[in-house]
């Protein structure tokens, strides 16, 4: 039987999302808005305004979905594209983390207008709040929909913030919206992906440098490799503690900070000596070093989810938790925040959850396979990267998405990739020069073709027998132009990059533009 071509699979894939599989997946989640539906029109009907609280949940649930199928394959896409996991174990361990973090640590206060882009006291009228915050929540929604059918990953926080800022000025005008915090949200369409990838890259090129470049890099890793779990434990310790324990108990700074270090420390002391009794068993190659990283990576992937519950489940229930706020009691606090009930923080953990289920696979596959090829010490840098640039971000005050720094890793680790291809073609091309003579030119086309596609050892040995076969090996001026275009494929798959950066640049004005116009039909509707 003959190999299934990569082109076949595409088909036959893209047909069975539009079959019965889609079908099932779309069924599922009309159940699960429809539960959401009848459970809260039954606790709410008796409210003036139960139907509005009821769109709001059904819609809330629709934004989690959203959030799920996008947002949460940055946190395993790495880890699935190194193969340190399988897409169905990424979805479980990722669905379960996701929906603790929410429900454990998702908050007991969240602010209902995002990163203060609206000041609920300039819109009064508690029923005009009601209409921003459902047309910020179906415009968001919406936006999340048409970006992951699209296959770009961007930022849910970006599109809340977006989604209010645009019913926001449906509402009360332009200057309700705080300009400074969009301008810093701009911002961080640079600086976010750009600080993940200069760390990602940075880490890779330690990594490669210290550890796989050399004649034992099994040697090597056992003196390193350490160091970086150590490093990784730290950062992820006091990414959590941060991120997701701070939202159920008060943790300073720099309390997480030494609870990272002792977790360092601790991890460091228990890892070189296990990689120390693994390392005869290792084969001498990049991929015995690799299988090194695969417990910190599904560790890492786990870590992420949590934490990514415990915060971002506020961009899909915290506008509803103001609906709920405002129909069922006096209104919004003073400080503009409301409490979150626990019926709607399992909205958003169920939400994210089964969104991620149902629709996150392919998100999963760009992001972890698609971009870049990502092998498991490529993908530890990625979400080590990611983690210290949110980190650092954070406390020097700077806007920074998770998802951007993600994704600017992703980019990050593949673009050094290039440049490792470049600077190799260029050794090669100057060795390859030097040797004159014909008498071993069928050797050296056999290897040239061999070299093209050899991995960083293998092409580090055959430098050195193409040396040792002296000044009789040749290479025609034909071959070598062809050597060198080979060398400089393309790490970074373009059309992804930029797919994925317009989806950034217009995530805010898309999401802003359609939660205006819903909230221009849904105030013709009540008035």
């Amino acid at each position: 039987m003959a190999p299934v071509k990569l082109t076949e699979y595409r088909q036959v894939e893209q047909i069975s999302t539009r079959g019965p599989a889609q079908f099932r997946r779309l069924a599922l989640a009309a159940v699960f808005l429809a539960v959401i539906l009848i459970a809260t029109r039954s606790a709410f009907g008796h409210l003036e305004h139960a139907w509005l609280l009821v769109a709001a949940a059904l819609i809330g649930g629709y934004m989690a979905m959203n959030i799920g199928a996008n947002d949460v394959a940055n946190n395993v896409g790495p880890a699935v594209g190194s193969k340190a996991m399988t897409l169905g174990t990424a979805i479980l361990i990722a669905a379960v983390f996701e929906a603790a973090g929410a429900i454990i640590a998702g908050g007991d206060v969240v602010s209902t207008v995002k990163n203060g882009i609206i000041d609920p006291a300039d819109i009064g009228d508690p029923m005009v709040f009601v209409w921003v915050m459902i047309g910020a929540l179906l415009g968001a929604a919406i936006w999340l929909n048409i970006a992951t059918w699209l296959g770009a990953p961007v930022s849910t926080t970006h599109s809340i913030v977006g989604g209010v800022m645009g019913s926001g000025i449906a509402a009360a005008g332009f200057a309700i919206v705080n300009w400074p915090v969009m301008g810093a949200i701009v911002a961080s369409w640079v600086i976010s992906p750009v600080a993940g990838g200069l760390l990602a890259a940075g880490l890779l090129y330690v990594l490669e440098r210290k550890v796989l470049w050399q004649a034992d890099p099994v040697q090597a890793a056992i003196r390193y490799v350490p160091y970086l779990l150590g490093l990784m434990a730290w950062t992820f310790t006091t990414y959590l503690a941060l991120k997701g324990v701070q939202n159920v108990v008060e943790v300073s700074t720099p309390l997480a900070f030494a609870l990272g270090l002792v977790a360092g420390v601790l991890t460091f002391t228990l890892s070189r000596p296990r990689i120390a009794r693994r390392s005869p068993s290792l084969r001498q190659s990049r991929e015995g070093v690799n299988s090194l990283f695969t417990i910190p990576l599904v560790a890492a992937a786990a870590l992420l989810s949590f934490a990514h519950g415990a915060n971002d489940v506020a961009n899909a229930v915290g506008p509803l938790a103001g609906v709920v706020e405002a129909l069922t009691s006096t209104g919004l606090d003073d400080d503009g925040t409301a409490g979150i009930p626990l019926w709607v923080l399992v909205i958003g953990a169920v939400g994210i959850s089964l969104g991620l289920a149902l629709f996150g696979p392919r998100l999963i596959r760009t992001v972890g396979s698609e971009i870049t090829q990502l092998d498991r010490s490529r993908a530890f840098c990625v979400g080590l990267s990611a983690a210290m640039t949110v980190i650092v971000a954070s406390q020097l005050g700077l806007p920074v998405s998770s998802t951007h720094v993600a994704l600017g890793g992703i980019f990050g680790v593949g673009f050094l990739r290039e440049y490792f291809d470049q600077r190799m073609a260029k050794a090669v091309e100057d060795v390859l020069h030097s040797h004159q003579g014909d008498e071993h030119i069928a050797e050296v086309e056999r290897m040239l073709y061999t070299f093209v596609n050899a991995d960083a050892e293998t092409k580090r040995d055959m430098l050195h027998q193409l040396s040792d076969m002296g000044h009789e090996a040749v290479i025609t001026a034909a071959q070598r132009r062809k050597l060198k275009k080979a060398l400089k494929r393309q790490q970074v798959r373009r059309e992804h990059l930029f797919r994925i950066v317009s989806a950034w640049i217009i995530t805010v004005p898309a999401s802003a533009l359609l939660s205006a116009l819903f909230y221009f039909a849904l105030r013709g509707m009540m008035i």
